[in-house]
């Protein structure tokens, strides 16, 4: 089972990295460094010299091995590249053994997995609310969206937390208090504006509130975290259990919200929620891009105790329902784990010429000043 070739494709932005073993085994992982997939992808073959050769189910050595190789750098590029190569080792050990990778973890803590809707329309308390009641008819029990407006430089301080209340209550007012409401601030506010801004939003009982300033540091969260009554869901743009350590220990948030596709693919998303399950914190991943993201998720969603909700985004449709054989199946709001050995879905090649490689250009927002928006 030694490491024989390791390819990588682009289906539109979506990285998506093919280790074939001596005997012919492929498994297939992703990465979700989707800022910068060239910088990801230029990692996973700057690895790929020393792990052809490897024993293909060291996963555990191979994953130290490539997170220490050029002395220990960090970076996102790097956690993204290690993410797919683990996801795809995972892959081809269950092929090897004809098991789902959910059995190699240890078996299931429960059958299905809660899915949580995400987006919705908030031009106006109107739209939101007629979104948020559609995926509660499909048979969400639970929604994140975030109650800003496009234009949300421009406006005043007032305006932005009082428009922002409105479009949560006509959404609480529309599903009742039935369904879990959480709201993604988007890394688009300054501390103290978070602070307010949260302080008025726990008569709506929050399940948790996401990302309220940017996380670039770890002490800053902390301290806004501190000052908030509502719970704290962290860590999309984090890789390794380090810093998931620190904020289980500087932040007391409610939710980890490590992508397994940057986190550290199957092995480092299995020990953050570890750190997760000895701090009485709660999972919710971020799962922004593929199915085969989503399919490592659930593997381990139904294998973690620490496991809650697991985003859900719109893998029935074009590039991401082209991208491979089978999606996992979504149905009344939950996610049935497959039975199919390996992370149970198969690339598809043909899906790389459908959907060429289309880079990320989302500016930043600027300011009528001319500067930055960052509030």
């Amino acid at each position: 089972m030694k490491i024989e070739k390791i390819e990588t494709f682009f289906v539109s932005r979506f990285l998506v990295c093919r280790i074939t073993t001596e005997d012919g085994t492929q498994g297939v992982g992703e990465s979700c460094y989707w800022g910068y997939p060239k910088a990801a992808e230029q990692t996973i073959h700057g690895f790929a010299d020393d792990l052809i050769g490897m024993d293909a189910g060291n996963i555990e050595h191979i994953w130290n091995y490539i997170w220490r190789y050029n002395s220990n750098f960090r970076g996102n590029s790097i956690g993204g590249a290690i993410s797919a190569i683990d996801m795809a080792l995972w892959d081809i050990k269950g092929k090897r053994l004809q098991a789902p990778v959910w059995d190699l973890l240890g078996g299931k803590v429960r059958h299905k997995v809660r899915a949580i809707a995400q987006g919705v329309n908030v031009e106006t308390p109107e739209s939101a609310s007629q979104d948020a009641k559609k995926w509660q008819d499909q048979g969400f029990t639970a929604l994140k969206f975030t109650p800003m407006h496009k234009n949300w430089p421009d406006r005043t301080y007032s305006d932005v937390l009082k428009s922002g209340v409105e479009i949560v209550a006509a959404i609480r007012d529309t599903v009742g208090w039935d369904m879990d409401l959480a709201i993604d601030i988007h890394r688009n506010m300054q501390p103290h504006e978070a602070v307010a801004f949260c302080e008025e939003l726990e008569k709506f009982r929050l399940y948790f509130v996401e990302d309220p300033i940017v996380p670039d540091s770890v002490v800053a969260m902390g301290e806004v975290a501190a000052k908030m009554q509502v719970p704290l869901a962290v860590g999309e743009r984090n890789a390794g259990v380090w810093e998931f350590r620190e904020y289980a220990q500087l932040t007391n948030c409610a939710f980890f919200k490590p992508d397994i596709a940057v986190a550290g693919g199957i092995t480092g998303t299995k020990k953050i929620a570890t750190i997760a399950e000895a701090h009485h914190v709660k999972i919710c991943p971020h799962n922004f891009q593929g199915p085969i993201a989503t399919a490592a998720n659930i593997a381990l969603a139904v294998s973690s105790p620490a496991w809650d909700v697991q985003e859900s985004v719109g893998e029935h449709e074009s590039p991401r329902r082209d991208m491979v054989d089978e999606i996992m199946k979504l149905e009344d709001g939950w996610y049935t784990p497959s039975e199919r050995p390996g992370l149970g879905v198969e690339f598809n090649e043909a899906a790389t010429e459908k959907f060429p490689f289309d880079p990320a250009r989302v500016a930043p927002p600027i300011r009528e000043d001319g500067s930055v928006a960052l509030r």
